[in-house]
């Protein structure tokens, strides 16, 4: 990938210690024009994550942003339109491929970051879990924001580069060449996936 360099090398991660940590892959977000890679891609290399997670039985969890009626989600006043208004009916369902993961925990968030609001720092802690494997859509923002809050937890992180995007090429290089190796680990799904036991 330009001007991101990925390193091939990672410490073996226990899987009893460890969780993919899903983010957005819903069909309102994955079916949208994205870059560097298509939602298609994304949603095939994070299953092949989650499907490496089930086999070692590690911790899953899926996460969707979703709204009972609009009035649940944040609406601070911004230069940036970010809020489209109307939902089309369905574009909160995870994607089909990772709908029906066996044992998965199920988290629905009201914003960016899958901490805030949610027991995703409580399942983890519960399970003794010291590290998280963060992927999903998008980039900058719903993955961005629920690494920033996993720092603050005190959590290791991996950040698996072809197993997310954003809207812009550029908006996903900047991410992952100058904020995700403040917080953690930058890996591919190939290298995540032989690394775990």
């Amino acid at each position: 990938m330009e001007n991101v360099k990925l390193t091939n090398q990672i410490e073996c991660m226990k899987a009893e210690k460890t969780a993919l940590v899903v983010i957005d892959l819903q069909t309102g977000i994955a079916g949208r024009e994205l870059s560097p890679y298509t939602g298609a891609q994304v949603v095939q290399n994070a299953g092949r994550l989650v499907n490496a997670f089930t086999d070692k039985g590690a911790f899953v969890v899926l996460v969707r942003v979703s709204s009972i009626d609009g009035k649940d989600m944040v609406k601070p006043n911004t230069d940036l339109q970010t809020n489209p208004g109307q939902y089309p009916p369905g574009w909160d369902i995870l994607v089909p491929e990772l709908a029906n993961v066996k044992n998965a925990h199920v988290i629905t968030k009201r914003q960016w970051g899958a901490f805030y609001g949610t027991d995703l720092d409580l399942q983890l802690r519960r399970r003794g879990i010291d590290t998280i494997v963060l992927c999903g859509i998008s980039t900058g923002i719903g993955v961005d924001t629920t690494a920033r809050e996993a720092y603050q937890y005190g959590y290791n992180q991996i950040f698996v580069e072809d197993a997310m995007t954003a809207s812009t090429k550029e908006e996903h290089e900047y991410v992952c060449k100058y904020i995700f190796p403040r917080m953690g680990q930058l890996r591919t799904s190939e290298t995540v996936v032989l690394s775990l036991r």
